[in-house]
């Protein structure tokens, strides 16, 4: 069970038939640690083994598509593509899928925003994403939404690989390389360029392959089971909407060098202002204008349109026409009578790791060895640390323990954070041993 994974690509049976265009290649054993490269190197993977699709955007090219993909046999890769610092949204602007005997179908959800008909079709099959928890939710907004998931780069985390990049695993255990150079384009720019398609097919187009080559990885591993808990749990949860944070403001970039309630407050006018127009005009925040511009007013609070448009942030032409809107937030930051100011927040849960020491001593001691425990059992296993148990779990655990501590109350204390029956499985009895308090 504590094998290291394999360092070379790994024999995979071929699904694409001998007239390919680019057949599974001959592979060898993996090699051991230090190895010269296979002679001859990966092969570069430039084009669909069907060529590019034109991507779907009418109801009866859709219908076409469910049909194949009802008639296809076996996984369905998917893949989607968002506009992330582009777009306000999180919404998925190009989905792409394949299935043995379907092909590949690149669908366009601007003008099909609903894809429950073909999501009825495929409902039985097994999808196979990678980094699965990036794409559910807005795979779910269009109506897909798995019933069972094999996801790529958690299947690779479990099985100890260092780099879980789709491209990496690729060429590590297909043999093929794969560019990533569109992966941080506009999505949501139309018409989409030729080679933007072409990228969006190549990211399912060896998917399923992958799928088989980490299965195969994970069961010479005894991870099989493990895998299969962590897939279910994000059939379960990786759907659901990100959680509202209560005060977002704070997480604006470089807010640590802001200091007072007044100009905190000055952060916040701000952070909101732009949070409307961003909204409105579904574009990303920080090309609204940028963190540290909200920093650099809240520090210097300008009174004055001149004095605004000299801070670093405030010269683009887009940002200077918004300046009395960016005048107005400071403003009625200015005006606030102090009880209306921000207050430090009450932090729910343990407090930063940091601080445990002065805190709460014999805490911290807990902590020190849950955080053993994990690490050295991870490390026995061949798996990231955070995968073995999420290191909020150990925090939480460790600062409030159960008061009657034994491996049925830590094994129930860890399952209402979430923790999987293989995590705690492999984590008692030690962790529980972790929390007692040592023998003088």
């Amino acid at each position: 069970m504590t094998d290291e994974p394999p360092l070379r690509r790994r024999a995979v049976e071929s699904r694409t038939g001998e007239d390919s265009p680019h057949p599974s290649p001959a592979v060898p054993e993996p090699a051991d640690a230090g190895s010269e490269p296979t002679a001859g190197g990966p092969v570069p993977l430039t084009a669909p083994r069907e060529g590019t699709p034109a991507p779907v955007a009418a109801p009866a090219e859709l219908d076409e598509v469910v049909a194949r993909f009802a008639a296809g046999t076996g996984p369905v890769a998917l893949d989607a593509e968002r506009a992330s610092g582009y777009r306000y949204s999180q919404r998925a602007y190009l989905v792409q899928l394949r299935r043995a005997g379907a092909g590949t179908a690149l669908i366009d959800p601007l003008p099909l925003p609903d894809l429950s008909v073909l999501d009825a079709v495929i409902a039985e099959a097994e999808w196979v994403l990678h980094a699965a928890s990036q794409d559910l939710a807005c795979l779910a907004e269009v109506g897909l939404r798995p019933r069972r998931l094999f996801d790529t780069e958690l299947a690779a985390r479990l099985a100890g690989f260092e780099r879980v990049g789709l491209a990496a695993l690729t060429e590590q255990l297909l043999g093929y390389t794969l560019e990533k150079h569109h992966s941080a384009a506009d999505w949501s720019s139309r018409p989409l360029p030729e080679s933007w398609l072409t990228y969006a097919a190549l990211d399912v187009e060896m998917l399923v392959d992958l799928r088989d080559a980490l299965d195969e990885e994970l069961r010479r591993q005894g991870k099989s089971e493990w895998a299969a808990e962590e897939f279910a749990a994000l059939v379960r949860n990786g759907a659901r909407p990100p959680r509202v944070r209560a005060e977002p403001w704070r997480r604006t970039s470089g807010i640590h060098r802001v200091r007072g309630a007044r100009a905190q407050a000055r952060v916040r006018s701000l952070w909101y202002a732009r949070d409307q127009i961003a909204a409105r005009r579904d574009a990303a925040p920080g090309r609204v204008l940028p963190d540290s511009a909200i920093v650099a007013a809240a520090e210097l609070d300008p009174k004055d349109e001149k004095a605004l448009l000299t801070l670093p942030g405030f010269g683009g032409r887009s940002v200077r026409r918004l300046a009395r809107t960016w005048l107005a937030a400071l403003d009625d930051a200015r005006q606030l009578p102090d009880d209306a100011l921000p207050v430090t927040p009450v932090v729910e849960g343990p407090p930063p790791p940091h601080r445990w020491a002065e805190r709460d001593p014999v805490a911290a001691g807990r902590l020190a060895r849950c955080r053993e425990v994990v690490v050295g059992t991870a490390g026995a296993h061949n798996l990231p640390p955070e995968n073995l148990i999420a290191p909020d779990s150990i925090r939480r655990l460790a600062w409030q323990p159960p008061e009657e501590i034994s491996d049925a109350t830590v094994a129930e204390t860890l399952r209402g954070f979430g923790a999987r029956e293989w995590q705690i499985t492999l984590l008692l009895p030690a962790l529980t041993d972790a929390l007692q308090i040592p023998a003088a």
